[in-house]
């Protein structure tokens, strides 16, 4: 029986969402996207801080998106939770998993007790000792995980599972079988932006870096003194401008270039970092997806500082979609909904 499941991605500003359904053979169909503001301070830094606040926004979002299916998956992908690499002795995932708290409270910032922990194995290689597995760790606070979970339940939803998002955004993005050699996935959130570096479709990296486009909009507001929607609205109208009519514009741009020219430094560095670490396999592209990539110049400049290829996601490429579904709305959210696609899609089948 083919599989119906929402994908719920619950960012700083904006909660969204995406019913997909798996048939097992072939292309998931996408029947239902939807997405809602949500109120200041109801999530902040991608943890929920207002649980029943977010849980009466998923019902609104339930009854405003025509969802059916109350089976769910959430994604997590914060400042506290981290993904490290690992190696440890060749074992069932199930015993490698059980085994993890002997390995890792060195690597962790909080007690073993107090942290949710997987692992994602990547490789195998042959070390002194006998076979070893290398991966990725994979920790998260509990903390940060049971409010997402709690706000969820309180809507009457049930989750199916608890996804990474740098996960979620690979499998969305990338066709695993077209063998598109060592991609960096860039996500630019609001209020954090993340990197994923994925060797034909596996994901090799993570970093979570803690700024995002709403850094840039505060700036413009405090340099322009303007309101914060003002601020947005100037920020999506300019972008990175190469030329302006008045001072007023110079100003906006000049900052717009100071706050985005930091990013993009953040982001070449990741992709070098990655490249030096692993000479064997470069970083050979950039996809960009998230709000944050809507502002005008970006992929050009990300493209000029890396000296890489870049282009925007397409959550949707290997989706069919569904009758009935606004295809200007479907267009004008693409650059949104690819961790919602993507946190549905690893749980469907």
């Amino acid at each position: 029986m083919p599989t119906t499941i929402v994908g719920i991605d619950i960012g700083s500003e904006t909660i969204r969402a995406v019913e997909i359904t798996e048939p097992g053979k072939g292309r998931a169909v996408l029947h239902r996207f939807h997405e809602l503001d949500l109120p200041v301070g109801a999530v902040v830094r991608g943890e929920v801080e207002q649980p029943h606040t977010v849980a009466t926004a998923l019902k609104q979002l339930w009854a405003r998106g025509g969802f059916k299916s109350k089976k769910v998956v959430i994604g997590v992908g914060n400042q506290r939770v981290l993904a490290r690499d690992l190696s440890v002795p060749k074992a069932s995932i199930k015993q490698i998993r059980a085994t993890l708290p002997f390995h890792v409270q060195d690597l962790l910032p909080v007690p073993v007790s107090d942290a949710l922990l997987d692992f994602y194995p990547v490789s195998e290689t042959v070390g002194e000792s006998g076979p070893m597995v290398t991966g990725l760790l994979v920790a998260a606070v509990k903390e940060a995980v049971l409010g997402n979970v709690k706000a969820v339940q309180t809507a009457g939803l049930e989750p199916q599972n608890v996804d990474l998002i740098p996960f979620a955004l690979v499998r969305s993005l990338i066709d695993r079988a077209s063998g598109s050699g060592t991609v960096a996935v860039v996500d630019l959130g609001a209020s954090a932006t993340t990197v994923v570096v994925a060797a034909r479709g596996v994901p090799q990296f993570i970093r979570i870096i803690p700024s995002g486009s709403d850094d840039l909009t505060r700036a413009l507001a405090q340099r322009l003194e303007v309101a914060g929607d003002e601020a947005e609205r100037v920020k999506k109208r300019l972008g990175l401008a190469t030329s302006v009519v008045d001072m007023d514009e110079h100003k906006a741009v000049q900052v717009i270039y100071e706050v985005t020219n930091e990013m993009l430094a953040s982001l070449r560095n990741t992709v070098n970092y990655f490249t030096n670490v692993h000479p064997e396999a470069p970083v050979q592209s950039i996809v960009v997806t998230g709000g944050g990539a809507a502002l005008p110049g970006f992929l050009n400049a990300l493209a000029d500082v890396t000296r890489l290829p870049v282009a925007l996601g397409d959550p949707l490429a290997n989706l069919t979609v569904g009758k009935g579904l606004d295809q200007g709305q479907l267009a004008a959210a693409r650059s949104s909904i690819s961790v919602a696609v993507g946190l549905a899609l690893g749980s469907a089948a």
